[in-house]
């Protein structure tokens, strides 16, 4: 099912009850000479597990970078709640992303810090809560991905689906509108990978959040996605939720489902 072109006017994007967060208009962008976003469009659904996914080098990293405001495109618009965030200054931008949480690829944590202390550093970088306040906020989202109690170790003694967990922890300790994954599951064992979608999907319930992800695992995008899109040349080919993108008629996004072993 071919995507289609949405007509975004910033007077109709302004209301926080609409379906979409998030909606990007005919977004371009090149690097040296080579386009590598193409007009791209994409809706994200407020409150929904959103995956995009597509190959390698087909733009879903440098997509979510300008979701995070981390790029200017040379032309188009990204509204996120009816803002225009291409517009907005750095100073502008940094505010709205306090509205933000991200679980990188490879969690990213400090390694000289304990667990605690990497899930503190963005209370303690963007908030005004004391020590005790904080000390409970870490808690409570230590709990919320099932690893309580182990505050006071490093990363380094960690497993690999445990510094998952405290990235997904660090990026919810904040009270986040918009979490965005990259590559979540990568590098994670089948039982390992279920976990973390089961806790991508119980934080998605819990909170309300607006979910982003990008991802290649096929499996796990179809175990817990709300809505999938798929980008393909700079391009968003195909969106909807995982029923109605199995049944679709692009033929690079049938290839990819076959190849991939969901159809």
């Amino acid at each position: 099912m071919p995507a289609v072109q949405p007509k975004i006017q910033p007077d109709s994007v302004s209301d926080r009850s609409e379906k979409y967060q998030i909606r990007v208009h005919n977004l371009v962008k090149s690097f040296n000479g080579k386009t590598v976003l193409d007009k791209l469009c994409l809706d994200i659904e407020r409150g929904k597990i959103n995956i995009i996914i597509g190959g390698s080098g087909h733009g879903k990293s440098v997509t979510m970078k300008h979701l995070m405001g981390l790029l200017k495109p040379d032309s188009g618009s990204i509204y996120i709640d009816g803002v225009d965030i291409v517009s907005l200054s750095e100073y502008e931008l940094n505010k709205l992303r306090h509205n933000f949480g991200m679980v990188f690829q490879y969690a990213a944590l400090f390694d000289s810090m304990t667990v605690f202390d990497n899930i503190a550093f963005p209370l303690r970088e963007h908030t005004k809560m004391n020590k005790n306040e904080i000390r409970d906020e870490v808690k409570k989202s230590l709990e919320s991905v099932s690893l309580p109690g182990i505050g006071h170790q490093f990363p380094s003694e960690l497993s690999g689906g445990m510094k998952k967990r405290v990235g997904l922890a660090r990026a919810v300790v904040i009270k986040p509108e918009v979490i965005f994954y990259d590559e979540p599951t990568t590098g994670l064992d089948p039982i390992a990978t279920k976990n973390v979608d089961e806790l991508i999907a119980s934080i998605n319930s819990r909170y309300g959040v607006t979910s982003v992800v990008i991802s290649h695992d096929m499996a796990s995008t179809f175990r817990i996605a709300h809505r999938i899109s798929m980008l393909y040349g700079g391009k968003i080919i195909a969106s909807g939720d995982p029923d109605s993108f199995k049944k679709t008629k692009v033929p690079e996004a049938l290839e990819f489902l076959k190849v991939s072993g969901v159809l």
